[in-house]
């Protein structure tokens, strides 16, 4: 475990790291055990608070440990990658042109998939 300066991270970084080590483990890590897998040194407090915001979020599960818990990945790649993108386009100024950015970058497969799986779950009225 290195001692990397604290330097100022990007919104929602630190989140996504904690994330990703409890993903790769493949089973329940306590807060202490995530601590030990970072490549930095942060306080068991906020290891804990992030861990625990989370679960409050549905990325982790958790069960009680001992006086504490352990927290296991809750969602497939998919689903999590999903949950990024929205987070993504909710930190944007306009959404808008986020989105409209998003769709010209898409190659035409696809496009045809986004529009396809847009009919499938638009709601009939």
């Amino acid at each position: 475990m290195s001692t990397r300066s604290h330097e100022r991270r990007q919104r929602g970084e630190l989140e996504a790291e904690l994330l990703a080590v409890v993903a790769a483990a493949g089973t329940s890590l306590t807060p202490r055990e995530v601590m030990n897998r970072l490549d930095v040194t942060l306080a068991y407090t906020t290891v804990m608070t992030v861990l625990s915001r989370l679960h409050d979020k549905g990325l982790l599960k958790r069960i009680r440990e001992g006086r504490s818990y352990a927290y296991s990945f809750q969602r497939d790649e998919a689903s999590l990658r999903a949950v990024q993108m929205r987070r993504l386009l909710e930190s944007g100024h306009d959404r808008r042109q986020v989105l409209a950015h998003f769709i010209t970058e898409l190659s035409a497969e696809d496009e045809e998939l986004l529009q396809r799986l847009l009919r499938d779950t638009t709601p009939d009225t």
